[in-house]
Parts: C-alpha cells; structure tokens; sequence
C-alpha cells in the first residue's frame, strides 16, 4: 500500500483544501476526507505521549514501553503493527474507487507528527504546501474565530507549532517529496499541478485545475477541513495573497501580535519554507490604510462561531469560570 499513498503536508488554512480538491480530479488519485487515522497511532504512548485521555498515560506509556522492548523486532515489530492498521483501511478505502493508483490523505495535524509518518511510510510521496505564515494566522482567526487574533493564537499558537515542524521535515527530506507553495499555486496552477504529476509519474490532466466542475458537494468541501472558502470559486484564484496583510495592518492590536509572532519564529524555518522576514513585514508595513476585505456573510457556521470565541473570551475570569469552561468544551465538541 505505502507506494500509492499521497500525503499532502500542510498547516490549517493553508490552502491544503484547495489542492486536496485539484489533485482529487486526476483520474488516478482519489481523495476523501481527513482521515486522522496517523496521529491517534502516533500518540499511543511509545513515539509520542497521550496528555489527556480516559485511561492513565503515564502507566500506558510504560506498559506499551516495557511490552514493545520486549518482542524480538521491538520497535521495528511496532511499527509494522501500526501501518498493519493503516494499511489495511487505507487499501480498503482505494478498492471503493477500482482504476485509481493513489489515495490521497490530507490531514493538516499529520504535519505534527511527522518523524512517526516518515518511518511509518517512508516510501509514500509527500506534497508538502506552504504559505505565507502570516496570512495562515489571519486565514485561522477570520474562519474560526470571528477575526479575533489574540483568542485564536492563545487557543492554537498555529505558527509555533507547524512551521518548525515542517521546515525539519523539508530540510531534512527523508521521504520523497515536493514543496509547493500556496501563492505559486494559485498564481500558476497548472505549472505546478503538472510538477505534481510528473513527481507521481501521472500523466498530466490540467483539467483538475477546474475542481468546481467535480460532482461533489458542500459535505465534501466541509469533510475535507473547509467549510467556506472553497465554495466560493470553481478554480484557484489570486485574492488572498495580499489580503491578510490589509486585515492584520487595520488594527494596531492585530498588528503587534502578528509582529510578535512573527518574531518568535526562526528565520533558517522561514527560508526553509520559501519566505523572507523583510518581505513579510514589508506587506504590512505597504497595507497600512488599505481597507480588508469584506467579512464573511453570517450563516450557521459563522454563528456558531461566533458563540465559541464569546465563551472563550468569558473563560478568561470571573465567578462562573467553572460553569463556562464546561460550557465551551460542549460548543466545542458540538462543533468538532
């Protein structure tokens, strides 16, 4: 199975969606939903730790430990358990769709999980897409957070996490792969869609491209992590490469944070990544007085929310905390 997995490698909100949807109209590559099936492997115990979870993870962690060491391949016996697993839904999930040579699993956490995939399915082929970070910070706080910056870094410091995470794994390239990044993709799409299928070995079929034309609906678009953005044209299209810069610079408190964030992230990862700190800040510093974009439209998914960055905010203090803490796990899971 390992040799016709495609991964796509990416944070939230950076375009994974967009082209999850292109390559998923090649007649050969079959897409789906994000499937999550490598990170809860990753997190049993033995590769990463379990932090909160309806058994004891410290006692897990051992016993798995203790139990691993033991067999005769040890952690070579574990792994081929673990992609035993995977293998086999993955298998079962390409002979839904008879003809298709590769499935195609999009799942942004994979990106923090990476060494555990890369010795897992070291021959599977790796997309990995990156982004401006500072239009992925305002990409999340805009779709999942009502455009409060400051709540959505405190809840998920996105850059932290994945940006270092992918700029190992790009420098390090122990899997094959390619790198592409979002601007270029929408900018030129069918250059670099016929980079990713020269890379498979896939005849070139640039119609993909046009993935609105797919029979697919909006269940598809929300089971693939997006639930706006990618209804809102048929084609990849060039709006979004300058238009964070004008939401962050329309308000100093936006500003200042993203400068901040910016800031704590290395500049060898953001080279890595195929960005430049003085370009970045040179967006912000040429979006001053230039009006954002306008909101999303209010719909269910925006007004639910809405109430979740509301209770996020009132967990903050006050006499009832323990009330709305419970209260924003429900909305929280509710949402999920």
């Amino acid at each position: 199975m390992e040799e016709q997995l495609l991964f796509v490698i990416g944070s939230p909100r950076s375009g994974t969606t967009l082209l999850t949807r292109m390559l998923g109209g090649h007649s050969k590559i079959l897409d789906g939903p994000e499937a999550h099936l490598i990170t809860p492997l990753a997190h049993l115990g033995y590769f990463e730790r379990v932090r909160e979870a309806p058994y004891d993870p410290i006692v897990a962690e051992r016993g798995v430990r203790e139990f691993v060491k033991r067999l005769p391949g040890e952690d070579e016996d574990y792994i081929a358990a673990c992609r035993a697993y995977s293998d086999h839904l993955y298998r079962r999930m390409l002979d839904t769709k008879p003809g298709k040579e590769f499935l195609l699993d999009k799942t942004p956490a994979y990106a923090l999980v990476l060494p555990f995939l890369a010795r897992l399915y070291p021959r599977a082929r790796y997309v990995v897409l990156t982004r401006t970070p500072l239009a992925i910070l305002a990409s999340v706080a805009n779709s999942f957070f009502d455009g409060d910056f400051e709540v959505a870094n405190r809840h998920n410091p996105i850059l932290d996490r994945y940006v270092p995470a992918i700029a190992r794994f790009l420098r390090a390239a122990p899997c094959p792969l390619v790198h592409v990044r979002y601007e270029q993709l929408v900018r030129d799409p069918d250059r670099e869609l016929g980079a990713i299928f020269d890379f498979l070995g896939v005849e070139r079929e640039l119609g993909a491209v046009e993935y609105g034309a797919r029979e697919e609906g909006p269940e598809t678009d929300r089971a693939l992590g997006d639930p706006i953005g990618i209804a809102q044209h048929s084609r990849p299209v060039t709006d979004s490469i300058e238009s964070w810069a004008g939401e962050v610079a329309a308000e100093p408190g936006r500003l200042a944070l993203c400068r901040r964030v910016l800031d704590g992230l290395e500049d060898a990862d953001l080279e890595t990544w195929g960005y430049d700190r003085a370009e970045i800040l040179a967006s912000l510093v040429g979006a001053e007085g230039r009006e954002p974009r306008p909101r999303t439209a209010l719909s269910r998914y925006t007004l639910e929310r809405k109430l979740l960055v509301q209770a996020r905010r009132l967990t903050r203090a006050g006499p009832v905390r323990g009330l709305l803490v419970s209260l924003r796990r429900g909305i929280d899971m509710l949402l999920r």
